[in-house]
């Protein structure tokens, strides 16, 4: 009897699937791959910020919330209940910043990195392996003479107001004109170089102060706190060369991490740089191969 039920289920189940699968269309195709993109870049970049824990703190007083409706657990119910209708505001007040880098990170998504993000120009590739060779080169002299140094490499989100602080240059990166604008008492030597397009695009930069001073590590001086405060209102990539103990860091994020090698700090660009983008869903990419599919089994029954 209950074998009977089971496969009766099993079929009636299956029948309901093909039923829904037979009226699929190619627009609904569409829009579940959409769907799907857009969850995925949603789900990258709350997993980036510190967004992330307050996501997985409002799922949790969901799940009590709910258990507490089906336990009949009045006071808790209440409680819960009550927090819902007002809660939401008081979240987006205690977590303004958090929730303000993310929507920024949003607004920095380029648009043909989202629709292509496999194409780049070759020479441009060409050249930011170059600069990569060289900023890594660079650091390595830098920490072993402990010459203070902070280079910011730019990403999508333009540093237009910190460029303007500085000096622009405009030249082809080499270890030589890095060592020389860090080297002390010279004019540029306490602000950041930026990196633009694989070019020294400004040096003797100013860089904003974190947002958030008083929990940062004390013993950290003024070029990592610069770093880390450009790190939370851009996507740049910010290289630090301390002054005291020739350690390497980068801050990327709002994070700090230290003790890069020359080895370490390369193979790190060039994964962000180069290789990042060619890791990353493309749904041009996927939607023409799926017509090539198709066109291919049209063409294998003819």
């Amino acid at each position: 009897m209950y074998l009977d039920r089971a496969l009766e289920y099993l079929a009636d189940f299956s029948s309901r699937i093909l039923s829904v699968v037979a009226t699929i269309q190619i627009t609904d195709i569409i829009d579940m791959a959409l769907m799907a993109y857009i969850l995925y870049k949603g789900i990258k970049i709350i997993r980036e910020t510190k967004a992330q824990q307050l996501i997985v703190g409002i799922i949790i007083m969901l799940a009590v919330y709910g258990l507490s409706v089906v336990l009949k657990l009045k006071v808790m119910t209440y409680l819960f209940g009550n927090f819902f209708q007002v809660g939401l505001i008081a979240i987006v007040v205690v977590f303004q910043p958090e929730l303000r880098r993310v929507l920024e990170r949003v607004g920095r998504t380029n648009v043909k990195t989202v629709f292509n993000p496999g194409t780049r120009d070759e020479d441009l590739t060409q050249k930011w392996e170059r600069t990569i060779e060289v900023i890594g080169e660079a650091a390595k002299q830098l920490s072993d003479t402990a010459t203070g140094a902070l280079i910011v490499i730019e990403q999508t989100n333009k540093l237009g107001e910190q460029v303007e602080t500085g000096t622009v240059l405009d030249c082809i990166p080499s270890v030589a004109t890095l060592g020389t604008i860090f080297f002390p008492k010279t004019p540029l030597h306490d602000g950041a170089v930026i990196i633009r397009d694989a070019m020294i695009h400004a040096a003797g930069c100013f860089l904003p102060t974190p947002q958030k001073e008083d929990r940062i590590n004390k013993q950290l001086g003024s070029r990592h706190r610069a770093a880390i405060g450009m790190s939370e209102t851009s996507d740049a990539i910010i290289i630090v060369v301390s002054e005291e103990t020739g350690t390497i860091s980068i801050a990327e994020n709002g994070e700090l991490t230290r003790g890069y090698t020359k080895e370490r700090l390369t193979d790190y660009l060039r994964q962000r740089i180069l290789h990042d983008a060619s890791r990353e869903v493309n749904i041009t990419g996927i939607l023409k191969y799926g017509k090539e599919l198709i066109n291919g089994r049209k063409k294998s029954e003819k």
